[in-house]
């Protein structure tokens, strides 16, 4: 059925089928113990949000995946998987999402995902031979942005964990940053999502700038963080909204 559901979803993304159409996909049970949330479901998160233009349907299948990984939601990753290639993310991409969320959403959560992933995986021919390795050519580094954020963090926390601000150097801004079959927008895409998904705004500074200037755009910005209002919560997306707002208004000057 969650493959149906996901199916269904794409069905809607691609060919813009009538909302009562994907209703039909969602689990009867639903119908049943909350009519109100099937009506929500079909008519507004995949009827209008999946189909806004401010976000593409495959920056919005990314987001969703960041998310439902970041909230450890298992059931649900499978068809999310399945949704996310259907909507143009590639399997190196989708690997590299899972590998670089390890760091930003724990490694239980990544290994879950990689697991969820794999039946995906394996139903479509897709084998660690066509996915990235550990060791690619990197991208380049931005010696003086990198300076910058060493000195800072360095400055402020060597004194607390020099262990922290080493690995922060070595693993994730000199190696997991620059791996190149995750562009660096969409890093910054899915590191964004996942920090408002766990409720962690105060992170989001130097990430929606780095998003930005990575060329992700105040629009679909603005998008992610409606569209994540179904998946992570009102809440925490009005935690989000100050920092985004300072981050939007800060740029403009």
């Amino acid at each position: 059925m969650k493959t149906q559901i996901a199916a269904a979803s794409l069905a809607l993304i691609s060919t813009g089928a009538a909302a009562q159409e994907v209703a039909r996909t969602l689990p009867e049970a639903v119908g049943r113990v909350a009519p109100a949330l099937e009506a929500y479901t079909t008519d507004d998160l995949f009827g209008s949000v999946w189909t806004g233009e401010d976000l593409s349907a495959r920056d919005r299948a990314l987001v969703t995946f960041a998310a439902l990984m970041t909230r450890h939601e298992i059931d649900t990753l499978g068809a999310h998987v399945v949704l996310a290639l259907d909507a143009g993310v590639t399997p190196a991409e989708l690997s590299e999402t899972i590998t670089h969320l390890a760091f930003y959403t724990g490694w239980g959560n990544a290994t879950a995902a990689a697991e969820a992933a794999a039946p995906v995986f394996a139903d479509r021919g897709i084998t660690a031979a066509n996915l990235p390795g550990a060791d690619p050519e990197l991208l380049p580094l931005n010696e003086e942005a990198e300076a910058a954020r060493e000195s800072f963090v360095k400055g402020t926390y060597g004194a607390v964990s020099m262990g922290v601000v080493d690995t922060t150097r070595e693993l994730l801004f000199r190696d997991l940053w620059l791996r190149p079959d995750l562009a660096p927008r969409d890093r910054s895409l899915v590191t964004v999502a996942a920090l408002i998904a766990a409720g962690q705004p105060e992170q989001m500074t130097f990430h929606l700038n780095r998003a930005m200037d990575n060329g992700l755009t105040q629009g679909e910005a603005g998008a992610m963080l409606s569209h994540l209002a179904f998946y992570a919560g009102w809440p925490k997306v009005f935690s989000a909204l100050p920092v985004a707002k300072d981050v939007f208004e800060s740029r403009s000057e």
